[in-house]
């Protein structure tokens, strides 16, 4: 994987085709885009489908849609090239635009076709959704999770105000009394919270501190530049900010971008800098995002792909061409759970308007690029990128049993232009070779195998008149064992893989090719609770987990068994891959494995 700044010429990919191998399976597939942030138009059609009606969703059903059509307009593309689009714009994914997903349960209508690509039937989707919002705002201007309830919501009423806020900037026709009836229901709510911030300590009302509802609405009251009479608004933003660190990091990134438009610089980097402790950087796969280790996912303040999205935007504010915004936003595509869009329509929502901020502010919105693919210094392939062929163009090379010969190989691309540039390389042998290395990007696997020493240790318990009797307690020590290390027939071994993922993954088999002469201890397949839920099968040759999640992290999985058979055996490597996913998958070292009498 490898990523190209707009001041960069060039950049290299290494790998090793080893010679045992079976020639005519060798398959090298290179593959590059000058922008993912434009991948967000996959998630469009299932936004427009989507077939219940809350207030957020018959929100998110047209405003997402409406940004990305402005989007889309503002680079000169005509909608009929996405429509009839073939092309992937996320490198990291082998599947072209037309096929990819089918095995996850979108076989019924390629996306692409989608009456959401049609200006006018855009146009009709806002204009149905803007007339169900007025009709279900409420009395007092504001909004419920659905209509006709007793109140309104300060929540709800702050996410419809910022949506109808970035729809009428986008272009859509949003009357003004619809935007003003929220801000006054959103600013009586804020002066509300303010007099319990001011109330002594005493009083049964008072409130200690602002919270994190305090800080959305706040933003949203900012961002739509209300003025701050009777500097009340002020006063809440210096509140927010002396408690800060009280906050939510999704609420920080939004107190950031508050500061941020009110010319505070110094607040607004104070923020960003106390984001940053939570930064984690992945080099090798040009990824970012802020770790919310400890947090309330299940509260709306602490959602894990919201929170980013709020960062992308504090980052595009600050320093749009900086390396941190690509590297958040190649994380957030990556983290897609549905193939083309993430958990919900809230959360896709906003990834959809960060991405939509950074392709503006990043020059990913003019991709003009001459890409040309070296293999060992002979170019194989030149192609040329602009507004008018990005959802057309040609961006993979392919090359096939004996285009690719044995020993090392360097892979470059050079591009001229001032796009960026994303490009993976993926390189599928049949391997013959004595000791198969270890290979894997954003998924990994360890394997180590270990001794068993029982150890019987006494311990004291009480006896069944109260007195003091000794009890033998039985457990295991453990000793690494090398490949090629002498094992003793009968000797209890336990495997231990240890999986690495980089991203939250579904549907993940983990697959452990076990030695000849070992036999696992236990035989009933089943469910494991251990460390990563998963279905568990011991079978003759091998041990396979399903996973139906895989969380960021390292996992451990183990399982026992004897050594019995004399001689010396390869444990082919262990596996891990997505099951409808193709370009995600890892492998481990071989390992050898000799047991004597």
């Amino acid at each position: 994987s490898l990523a190209l700044r707009p001041d960069q010429a060039s950049a290299q990919i290494k790998m090793r085709v080893p010679a045992e191998r079976r020639p005519e399976a060798t398959r090298l597939e290179v593959r590059w885009s000058p922008t993912l942030a434009m991948s967000l138009v996959d998630a469009l059609p299932y936004l427009a489908d989507y077939p219940y009606g809350c207030t957020e969703q018959t929100l998110n059903r047209f405003v997402p849609t409406v940004i990305t059509l402005g989007v889309l307009k503002n680079l000169g593309v005509d909608l009929k090239a996405v429509r009839d689009q073939r092309v992937n714009l996320n490198a990291q994914e082998i599947k072209s635009g037309a096929t990819r997903w089918v095995a996850r349960g979108q076989a019924s209508g390629l996306p692409h076709h989608h009456p959401v690509f049609d200006e006018a039937e855009v146009k009709r989707m806002a204009r149905a959704g803007l007339q169900r919002l007025e009709a279900m705002r409420n009395g007092d201007g504001g909004w419920g999770w659905f209509p006709g309830g007793r109140e309104s919501s300060p929540h709800i009423t702050a996410i419809v105000l910022h949506g109808l806020k970035i729809a009428r900037e986008s272009g859509a026709d949003v009357a003004q009394d619809l935007i003003q009836s929220a801000v006054s229901y959103l600013q009586q709510h804020e002066n509300e919270e303010l007099r319990k911030l001011r109330l002594p300590k005493k009083d049964d009302h008072h409130k200690s501190f602002p919270d994190n509802l305090d800080a959305l609405v706040h933003s949203v009251l900012v961002e739509c530049k209300t003025g701050e009479p009777h500097v009340a608004q002020k006063e809440m933003r210096d509140r927010l900010y002396e408690h800060r660190l009280k906050l939510s990091r999704y609420n920080q990134g939004l107190l950031g971008l508050a500061c941020h438009a009110k010319g505070e610089k110094d607040r607004r980097d104070m923020v960003l800098r106390n984001l940053r402790q939570f930064l984690k950087e992945d080099a090798e796969n040009q990824t970012a995002y802020l770790d919310l280790a400890g947090g309330s996912w299940w509260y709306w303040y602490d959602d894990e792909i919201e929170t980013q999205a709020v960062f992308l935007k504090l980052l595009v504010a600050v320093e749009p061409k900086g390396d941190l915004a690509p590297r958040v936003a190649k994380y957030l595509l990556n983290n897609r759970r549905n193939g083309t869009y993430w958990s919900n329509t809230k959360d896709t929502a906003a990834v959809i308007e960060s991405l939509a901020a950074f392709v503006k502010a990043s020059g990913e919105s003019d991709p003009s690029a001459k890409v040309e693919v070296l293999v060992d210094g002979v170019k194989k392939k030149e192609v040329t990128i602009t507004r008018e062929n990005l959802f057309a163009f040609d961006g993979t090379l392919v090359l096939e049993g004996d285009e690719l010969g044995s020993g090392e190989h360097v892979i470059e691309l050079k591009r001229e232009g001032k796009s960026p540039l994303y490009a993976n390389a993926y390189l599928t042998v049949f391997s013959k070779e004595d000791m198969i290395p270890a290979a894997g990007l954003e998924v990994k696997v360890r394997r180590t195998f270990h001794r068993l020493i029982e150890e019987k240790p006494d311990t004291n318990v009480s006896g069944a008149r109260g007195q003091v009797v000794k009890q033998q307690g039985f457990k295991y020590s453990r000793i690494a064992i090398a490949s090629d290390a002498e094992i003793k027939s009968g000797d209890l071994i336990e495997v231990e893989l240890s999986v690495e993922s980089k991203n939250d993954y579904e549907y993940v088999i983990i697959e452990d090719m076990k030695p000849a002469g070992y036999e696992p201890v236990e035989v009933r397949s089943g469910w494991n609770w251990k460390s990563l839920p998963s279905y568990q099968e011991f079978r003759d040759e091998k041990v396979a987990f399903f996973a139906e999640r895989l969380p960021r992290g390292t996992h451990n999985l183990s399982y026992r068994v004897k050594a019995e058979i004399p001689g010396r055996f390869s444990a082919l490597p262990a596996r891990v891959e997505a099951m409808y996913a193709p370009e995600l998958k890892g492998n481990s070292d071989e390992f050898k494995a000799r047991v004597v009498e």
